[in-house]
């Protein structure tokens, strides 16, 4: 069985409540149909239950009315929802008015449905920007405790299990938070380590890679991965992590045993921690292409509730694929 295969296994087990807000689109429709048919997920769709069964008559889908339907326009807690709205925004000002008009938005209504306990995740993006889609989440969603940053992790498969849990890898931050600081480090460290264990199902070796391993370099970029290795580990006794390490360091164990002697992770680290965005999301692309690796994500990460963004270039599978993690994020969660 694949890794994919188990999170999709996974995700029928735990059978989440996942909103698809872009609820006419066609490849949502196509993925929210073969979701429903095989037991993915309590899919719900925001919009009018005709208009869509007509589309999804139009693709020839079949599986759709067993959806669950809220019209954005019209439903039993929008009145519910503005009260929530203003009541949350209301030190930034939010008039009952402006609520009214935002509470029609799928993309606030989503964020409103999940604040409210009535779902469990979110996937959007297929036709809005990562912006939209990310607005509404922190406003009202907003992170776990004791996080403070969301940031984008990718789950790597190479073709070959040299690397890593058998070839699997985990990559962050790569999408989301340009220029962390130490404490933002760290928090992306034990965001992307409960991603490991929720989506991935391995036990997290974190690694917080750097151009130095074990002092070979002083920078002041040394000192901010060091410090954010003693404030996660502050934050998780137990995690396995280390750093400062190369990333050679870090996956070879030959040269982890030479570069890092002592450390827990050194040589088999399978989640891999970049100082910033640029790194991370170079790396990503690189072993992508170069190493002809499978990239699933990004995931996004520190959410109190799942919200993943999709590219609005995504394929259907792509879409099915993130109804799924979205489903195991969530069960972790609640864990």
């Amino acid at each position: 069985m694949t890794l994919l295969d188990k999170i999709r296994a996974n995700a029928q087990k735990y059978f989440k409540r996942i909103i698809l807000p872009e609820s006419l689109e066609e490849r949502t429709l196509k993925a929210a149909d073969f979701a429903v048919e095989n037991s993915l997920a309590q899919i719900i769709l925001l919009a009018k239950k005709e208009e869509v069964l007509l589309k999804a008559a139009e693709l020839k889908l079949k599986n759709l009315g067993k959806a669950v339907f809220v019209d954005p326009l019209k439903h039993d807690k929008k009145d519910h929802y503005i009260d929530m709205m203003v009541e949350l925004r209301k030190h930034k000002g939010l008039t009952h008015a402006e609520a009214s008009r935002q509470i029609e938005d799928p993309l606030y209504l989503s964020a409103l449905m999940i604040k409210n306990g009535d779902a469990d995740g979110e996937v959007a993006g297929a036709m809005n920007a990562t912006g939209d889609v990310l607005r509404p989440a922190f406003q009202f969603v907003k992170t776990l405790p004791g996080i403070s940053v969301v940031s984008g992790a990718f789950i790597i498969i190479l073709p070959q299990p040299d690397y890593g849990e058998g070839g699997i890898l985990i990559f962050a931050d790569c999408a989301v938070h340009p220029d962390p600081d130490e404490k933002e480090l760290a928090e992306i460290a034990v965001a992307t380590a409960k991603t490991a264990k929720d989506i991935a199902g391995i036990t997290p070796r974190v690694a917080m890679l750097s151009f130095s391993t074990k002092g070979s370099a002083r920078h002041e970029m040394v000192d901010l991965v060091i410090h954010a290795t003693e404030i996660a580990r502050s934050m998780e006794p137990d995690l396995q992590i280390d750093g400062e390490l190369q990333v050679d360091a870090a996956i070879v164990e030959s040269i982890g045993k030479k570069k890092a002697p002592g450390s827990p992770i050194a040589g088999s680290a399978n989640v891999l921690v970049f100082p910033d965005l640029n790194s991370g999301n170079i790396a990503y692309k690189l072993v992508q292409r170069l190493a002809n690796a499978e990239a699933i994500g990004p995931i996004l990460q520190g959410m109190a509730a799942p919200i993943n963004d999709l590219s609005r270039g995504c394929s259907v599978s792509d879409i099915i694929n993130m109804i799924a993690i979205t489903a195991n994020q969530a069960a972790g969660i609640k864990k």
